[in-house]
């Protein structure tokens, strides 16, 4: 089971890749690496989201502190990358564990637990919307309200649909290169260029150039061929460094494929110096008018202690999450403890954590006027003149008292 997320350099950009280049022969390959991971049955599911029943303390909270919804969409539609999983913690834990999702949409509808007359509509991404980018289905789906977007994608669309990310889940982008340690000993992404290993990756990805532009990778090692699976990994016996996540591939590398059945080592991206905010929420910045930012200072705080209460306490939304998956019934696949490695490597990682400060979900101006010029020396792609990192983020709406 290739739990790949996210598109890009995700899954949802690999299949996109994927599904330019090799259509149903290619989704079909995919299929089948994910088969091996053991399924959760939905009787399993079922059973355990009854025992895990939503906790009314963190409810309670969530009503408390909940602001002016009123001018808030009902639903409050919220566009992901790609199908439901712990990553997307921070949304699905909006409803404490309760609603269900629509097998051919890939909607997943709930109350809102802070306000019960509200319903929060997380829709999946991937297949579900195309492969497309969740920027470009902004604008061309206006009841989205909020999206996922990643710093260099904004930088890379800003001219034509542009967006303002409101709330980052996550501080780090849990993106990886990965290897077999009984092959290679790696300490430095520069260890790696050095190596002259090749490095397979989805094809287009913005830290690929970033990598070789610092010189910390040779363009000569980038194989921009990988589709999602695991099979030339394993087939090459580790041979080559591979793209992934921290969350899934680890875990299901050492799990869940049992042709490998030990464990990979890697690096995270983040580290590498390109420290964008991946799955950032952002707003179609010409939506951002008088309501949206009223609905958004009672919202955004909701959704940073949302992703406080779910790494404290991820039970009955990853048993949501979890029906969610069986009811799609699709090559997607997680399992109970596929759900707790990925929220324990949030945790280890600071994957989900308080930014230089007391305060999870706001934006660094300095690391995002970096990424951009970051991003404005990579000749593919064309900056807007005089973009700064104002053009992209806003911390208006953040509680600076929601932390971990």
């Amino acid at each position: 089971m290739s739990q790949r997320m996210r598109w890009t350099a995700l899954m949802a950009a690999l299949l996109l890749v994927v599904a330019a280049c090799g259509g149903e022969d290619a989704v079909d390959e995919t299929t089948a690496t994910t088969a091996s991971a053991p399924a959760t049955t939905a009787a399993e599911t079922t059973e355990a989201t009854e025992a895990m029943a939503e906790d009314p303390t963190t409810t309670a909270a969530m009503e408390e502190m909940a602001g002016d919804l009123s001018q808030c969409p009902n639903p409050i539609v919220m566009q992901t990358d790609w199908f439901p999983e712990p990553e997307h913690g921070a949304l699905y834990n909006l409803t404490a564990g309760e609603g269900s999702i629509d097998p051919e949409s890939g909607a997943f509808t709930g109350p809102l637990a802070a306000d019960p007359t509200i319903d929060v509509e997380i829709r999946a991404g991937g297949p579900y919307i195309g492969f497309q980018p969740t920027v470009s289905l902004m604008y061309s789906d206006d009841s989205i309200f909020l999206g996922y977007v990643n710093t260099d994608e904004q930088i890379a669309t800003f001219e034509a649909t542009p967006t303002i990310a409101v709330m980052a889940p996550l501080e780090k982008n849990p993106q990886i290169l990965m290897w077999d340690p009984e092959t290679y000993d790696f300490e430095t992404f520069s260890d790696i260029g050095e190596s002259g290993a090749t490095v397979n990756v989805f094809a287009g990805q913005f830290y690929t150039e970033y990598l070789v532009g610092t010189g910390q990778l040779d363009a000569a090692q980038i194989d921009p061929s990988y589709d999602g699976g695991p099979t030339r990994f394993i087939n090459e016996d580790g041979a080559l460094v591979q793209q992934g996540f921290a969350t899934q591939e680890p875990y299901n590398y050492e799990n869940s494929f049992e042709d490998w059945g030990r464990p990979v080592d890697f690096l995270l991206i983040h580290d590498s110096g390109y420290e964008l905010y991946q799955g950032a929420l952002g707003i179609r910045t010409d939506k951002l008018d008088a309501a949206a930012e009223e609905c958004l200072a009672a919202l955004v705080p909701l959704i940073q202690q949302s992703a406080v209460d779910f790494q404290d306490d991820p039970t009955a939304t990853n048993a949501a999450i979890l029906q969610a998956v069986v009811d799609l019934n699709s090559f997607w696949v997680l399992t109970e403890d596929s759900v707790a490695s990925t929220v324990a490597m949030m945790d280890s990682l600071g994957i989900v954590a308080n930014g230089t400060n007391d305060t999870l979900g706001d934006f660094d101006l300095d690391r995002i006027d970096t990424i951009i010029e970051q991003v404005a020396g990579i000749p593919a792609f064309s900056v807007s003149d005089g973009l700064s990192a104002s053009d992209l983020v806003t911390n208006e709406f953040i509680d600076p008292a929601i932390g971990r």
